[in-house]
């Protein structure tokens, strides 16, 4: 069911509303590659879907939006057995929105303001002014959560420095931050100036290194300590990290003290 909105363009400053509309897709469904001339937000109900844009394929679940810039070349395809149910908005700006917004964004709380915009078809006049009001509530939320990007950096590294010797990966990291994996690393290498990946390896490997050195601990029980539970693994890991394996490592720092 496609279902579309006209929406005159008053010309508003800052979030000028232009398209509005929803759509449950059927299996397969595709739009693109082509290019808008204007900004476009799709929220997805329900469903699952891809989004491609400058290179990048994104996996898209219910609670994310894909955002759309003008004059740039994307593509989007939903799911062949599950497709996605999505509410879209499409809008111009004087705002310097290629600096806060990513592609994607997984913002669930954001569904009340898109199940909202569809209250604008009972206004005759001043739909517009309507869903002008709506991309502010839905800008006013993501601002609050852009405001909060540096503090996912900090938790990344209150999860790494505490539970490194659990074997937690990177996408389980950023499924408990609840964010993108691709905007999580590239907010973290732009604070950190490595991956969140090499990050968690260099943390791993730099304990190891002193449980073998300072505290006498065995290859394997070093391993496990940090993640490890295959010791053959850790000690390819840290040859591959220090240059020599972590008994020859040990045996060379205890000959320095």
């Amino acid at each position: 069911m496609f279902h579309s909105v006209i929406v005159s363009d008053e010309g508003y400053r800052g979030l000028n509303p232009v398209e509005f509309g929803f759509e449950e897709c059927e299996n397969g469904h595709f739009y693109g590659p082509a290019i808008r001339t204007y900004w476009l937000i799709h929220f997805v109900v329900s469903g699952f879907g891809i989004f491609r844009i400058e290179g990048k394929e994104y996996n898209i679940k219910p609670g994310e939006m894909f955002i759309i810039p003008p004059y740039v070349e994307t593509y989007y395809k939903a799911d062949d057995q599950n497709p996605w149910s999505y509410i879209w908005i499409g809008f111009t700006t004087d705002m310097p929105l290629p600096k806060a917004l990513p592609h994607t964004l997984n913002l669930p709380d954001a569904a009340e303001i898109f199940n909202a915009m569809k209250n604008c078809e009972d206004f005759s006049s001043g739909r517009s002014a309507f869903l002008s009001a709506r991309l502010w509530d839905l800008f006013a939320l993501i601002s609050g959560k852009e405001k909060k990007q540096g503090d996912y950096v900090k938790s990344a590294l209150d999860c790494i420095h505490s539970q490194y010797m659990t074997g937690i990966t990177i996408d389980e990291i950023a499924t408990k931050l609840n964010i993108d994996r691709t905007y999580f690393y590239t907010l973290f290498k732009k604070k950190m100036g490595v991956s969140p990946k090499q990050y968690l390896l260099n943390h791993r490997m730099n304990i190891a290194a002193s449980l073998l050195s300072e505290q006498n601990t065995s290859v394997s029980t070093a391993g496990y300590s940090v993640g490890y539970s295959d010791v053959f693994t850790f000690s390819k890991m840290f040859k591959r990290h220090f240059g020599i394996s972590p008994s020859v490592y040990a045996k060379k720092e205890r000959e320095h003290l």
